[in-house]
């Protein structure tokens, strides 16, 4: 799209002559049910300021490039109160609109997320999904705070930011699109399960699926370790729990290198470790192999038969004194205190496992868990979705996601009917949403916008390494369940010397 301008020298600003249908201010005067304009101004090129922002915060902005920032309020409810704010690039539009997720509890625009798709010419927007500070509390006494948090606030969200796109620019928008990782992989996949027409293209990385599960699953183990300290696993201990894990399923995949491949087939056995007459150095006692074997195990669900996936073998490092990560076990905290018992007096001493499982799903209804296989409508429109998992996630167990992802098969008929319209893609070594031993870097939107714009679908995406910003190793991913199998020629550490193949 090519604009021209009108340059006003005092304002340091450049002001749009043709290719708009208004001026950025004249949004302030945009009008729909259920939706309040509070601010609409140009920003100059590298003039943004986030709240409360710092020196090196700042710096992620400086290269954006000049745009109209619209704040808004809206209210599809008497008691909603949803945030989020809009970026318009002023004069590099590519046709395209690109929306944020958020993590945990979140109750904030993240101003951070929106300045990569700004800075590749889309408009983009967030949301604070209808309350304030990440934290469940806005539950209590609030049911319809819980529908905006649960899949309101980002629908809602998607539907005013088109309009407002249509109302700014004179040439239509072309193509819409969602990435967001852990709860914002949840909003993912909420959107193209509940509102299939939202996005053309949606990427759900690491997605908490299943809410309620991962609450449960947290806790079991932090409750168990909470009343048997002896029974808590050290530093020392994951990491000599890891290595045998590395020793038992490393060479699975043909290479030793430090990742489990395919972890999901590593049957590793806690109990050579346990500590006896023979074996009293660097061992475990019998009330911690009982802790590891509690955390890989995936109990089933008493109210569904679905298994609450345990954590998987490769994760150890990421595990705390309590199990899972401490972010897990807060916002399984959260969960049961303000939305499960509505007492913000509950601790995790009172959690039971059987019951509380069996509370929380009939409590939540379908509103934070994402968990429905049913994509016929979101594949029948044509939408494109790329899911991704570390499988060395030690927060959200990329059990997960495969256990989901063959749900979607059964139902709708087999991999041969979802593979040109969902892909996931599973990332050996990987941690939660980044991080890892493993190759955990790589670019899943352009893999989406070749999907959905020029219909490639990504038989494979490249993934890196790096250490101290230099990459040292490139892998591919594979949309699952074919994994990465080495050539046998070649560096393991190069990306070309691997190919896609079915286990």
């Amino acid at each position: 799209m090519c604009h021209k301008f009108l340059a006003v020298a005092t304002l340091g600003l450049v002001l749009p002559a043709l290719g708009f249908a208004q001026s950025c201010e004249s949004l302030l005067s945009f009008s729909m049910p259920g939706v309040q304009v509070d601010g609409a101004e140009v920003i100059a090129s590298g003039r943004f300021q986030p709240p409360g922002g710092n020196a090196t915060s700042s710096r992620l902005y400086q290269e954006l490039p000049q745009f109209c920032r619209v704040s808004i309020t809206l209210t599809p409810s008497a008691d909603s109160d949803i945030k989020m704010e809009l970026w318009l690039p002023s004069n590099s539009w590519n046709g395209k609109y690109l929306a944020v997720g958020n993590g945990a509890f979140t109750g904030s625009i993240r101003h951070a997320a929106m300045a990569m798709p700004l800075s590749r010419g889309y408009a983009t927007s967030s949301t604070d999904t209808g309350h304030l500070g990440n934290t469940a509390s806005f539950a209590l006494g609030h049911p319809e705070k819980v529908y905006d948090f649960g899949w309101r606030a980002v629908h809602e969200m998607a539907v005013t930011s088109k309009a407002i796109i249509d109302a700014y620019y004179a040439d239509g928008l072309r193509f819409s699109y969602f990435t967001g990782c852990s709860a914002g992989g949840r909003q993912a996949m909420k959107e193209a399960q509940r509102f299939p027409f939202d996005f053309d293209g949606i990427v759900a990385g690491a997605p908490g699926l299943d809410w309620t599960g991962r609450a449960a699953a947290s806790l079991r183990i932090a409750t168990h370790l909470e009343a048997n300290p002896a029974a808590q696993l050290r530093e020392s201990d994951r990491a000599l729990l890891h290595q045998t894990a590395l020793d038992f399923c490393d060479a699975h995949d043909g290479v030793v290198d430090g990742i489990i491949g395919n972890p999901a087939q590593c049957n590793i056995n806690p109990e050579v470790l346990q500590c006896d007459g023979e074996n009293t150095g660097a061992c475990l006692s019998e009330e911690q192999v009982n802790t590891a074997q509690m955390i890989y195990a995936s109990p089933a669900n008493p109210v569904t038969g679905r298994a609450i996936t345990g954590l998987l073998p490769g994760s150890e490092l990421g595990w705390t004194d309590l199990g899972w990560t401490r972010s897990a076990r807060a916002t399984g905290l959260e969960q049961y205190r303000y939305l499960v018992y509505e007492d913000e007096t509950w601790t995790i001493d009172q959690f039971e496992f059987e019951r509380d499982i069996y509370r929380a799903e009939r409590k939540d209804d379908d509103t934070l868990n994402a968990l429905s296989p049913d994509l016929f409508e979101f594949v029948e429109r044509g939408g494109k979705l790329i899911a991704y998992h570390g499988w060395a996630d030690p927060q959200i167990s990329p059990a997960n996601a495969t256990q989901y992802f063959e749900r979607v098969m059964q139902v709708m008929g087999g991999r041969d009917q979802i593979h040109d319209s969902v892909r996931l893609f599973m990332a050996p070594g990987m941690g939660h949403c980044a991080g890892g031993p493993g190759p955990n870097s790589f670019d899943s939107l352009t893999a989406l916008e070749n999907w959905v714009e020029n219909g490639e679908a990504p038989d494979s995406i490249i993934a890196v390494h790096r250490t101290d910003g230099v990459v040292d190793m490139s892998r591919p991913l594979c949309p699952y369940p074919e994994v990465a199998v080495y050539d046998g020629t070649g560096s393991t550490d190069e990306a070309e010397n691997f190919s896609c193949q079915a286990p």
